[in-house]
């Protein structure tokens, strides 16, 4: 089974053009699937069943892991199934009806705009890394990209002049734009903040650490909660805080979901459409509070 999983990984990355984090993740649960099959006596993909693939299943859900971890686990069998079959490994795809569990939507953090304001303030300081940080959380509310974006862009992929950036998802592309005050932070950190961070000419990073490196999310985020914690803020800080923050103000403010939808880069417009009903939600809660006869 190792092979035939390594050549899926291959196809994804090669022929269907995946991105990164899809695949790394794809091929973590493969192979945590192929290490329980192995202990249970089966080394091939035309061994497994679907009595088999169900106790495996049940094997994750024994083990206490949450529904969300369980259905991508289940998302990695389908696509790794439909391969095996398409290619003639296997005459039947069994994964196809294996039923995900119930995941229960939480709605994201999201921070106000006077708490947004407020922690954007918190980096206003003049060292390299000061005026670092500062570009890349205004960057990031300014744009709503993912930290992964954030931290993978290079220098070709900002034009200061006409305000945009532009963010590459395996074979996509898409263009974001951003406002004066982030081109403003930019432009400080590019002339005065990074010469001081990199030293190496042949780095293209946008941003790195304070050794010239690409920055890691932990990094990143440790930075985040640095600043939340100076300028006082209770609401829960994530990875995607920021983002969503982004997304929430914009339809707050009477964005369209289909524009918004573009600037995030979701593929299906369900996925956007969260950001919509929380406001829908906040404007009732407005009015319960207000609204005399309520």
């Amino acid at each position: 089974m190792e092979d035939k999983i390594q050549e899926f990984i291959v196809y994804l990355r090669e022929v269907k053009k995946t991105s990164e984090n899809t695949v790394l993740s794809y091929e973590r649960d493969l192979r945590k699937f192929n290490k329980y099959c192995l202990e249970v006596g089966m080394t091939d993909v035309n061994q497994v069943t679907v009595t088999g693939l169900n106790s495996y299943i049940l094997h994750l859900e024994k083990q206490g892991l949450k529904p969300a971890t369980i259905s991508r686990g289940i998302a990695s069998l389908k696509a790794f199934w439909h391969f095996l079959q398409k290619e003639g490994y296997v005459k039947q795809d069994i994964a196809e009806d294996l039923k995900a569990p119930k995941v229960e939507k939480k709605m994201p953090s999201v921070l106000s705009q006077e708490e947004t304001a407020r922690l954007l303030n918190e980096t206003n300081g003049t060292s390299p890394k000061e005026l670092r940080d500062g570009a890349m959380l205004e960057l990031l509310y300014a744009t709503g990209i993912r930290v992964s974006e954030l931290i993978s862009l290079r220098l070709e992929d900002v034009n200061l002049k006409m305000e945009y950036i532009t963010c590459r998802d395996g074979n996509k592309e898409r263009i974001v734009p951003f406002g004066n005050v982030a081109k403003e932070k930019l432009q400080v950190y590019l002339n005065e903040g990074r010469p001081e961070l990199v030293t190496q000419e042949s780095s293209n990073y946008l941003f790195t650490n304070c050794s010239g490196h690409v920055m890691s999310r932990q990094g990143f985020w440790k930075l985040v909660k640095s600043y939340g914690k100076k300028a006082g803020i209770t609401t829960e800080l994530t990875p995607h805080t920021l983002r969503h923050s982004f997304a929430m103000h914009l339809v707050s403010n009477g964005a369209d979901l289909h524009s918004v939808q573009e600037m995030l880069g979701h593929s299906d417009i369900s996925t956007t459409q969260i950001y919509a009903n929380m406001n829908q939600s906040r404007i009732r809660e407005v009015y319960a509070k207000a609204h005399p006869r309520v």
